[in-house]
């Protein structure tokens, strides 16, 4: 017959650690996971992003976009898409590196 395991608490005690409330639930805030909660800032960030959608699809006449010198004609829509694309981008880019 196999000998009992110890408890991971007391495992910790005899090696003279002590467990922090972060240790013993997972390392993580309140045990939801990585990232599981819908915080504020998200829900306003998700809110945000459908009304630029709606608005950008709600614009389809055609437009002319001139870059420096090329003018193109093409729906506003793909223009407005094709900007709120380039915005995401960059700012995941910048919370990237605001993280390291």
């Amino acid at each position: 017959m196999a000998p009992p395991t110890e408890a991971p608490l007391t495992k910790h005690l005899r090696k003279g650690r002590v467990m922090s409330p972060k240790d013993a639930s997972g390392g993580t805030k309140g045990g939801t996971g990585a990232g599981g909660a819908l915080t504020p800032s998200r829900v306003a960030v998700i809110v945000i992003g459908i009304l630029a959608l709606v608005f950008i699809f709600e614009n389809t006449r055609e437009v002319k976009i001139r870059l420096l010198i090329p003018e193109v004609s093409m729906p506003l829509y793909l223009a407005l898409l094709a900007v709120f694309v380039v915005g995401v981008i960059c700012g995941g880019y910048f919370i990237r590196r605001r993280g390291r």
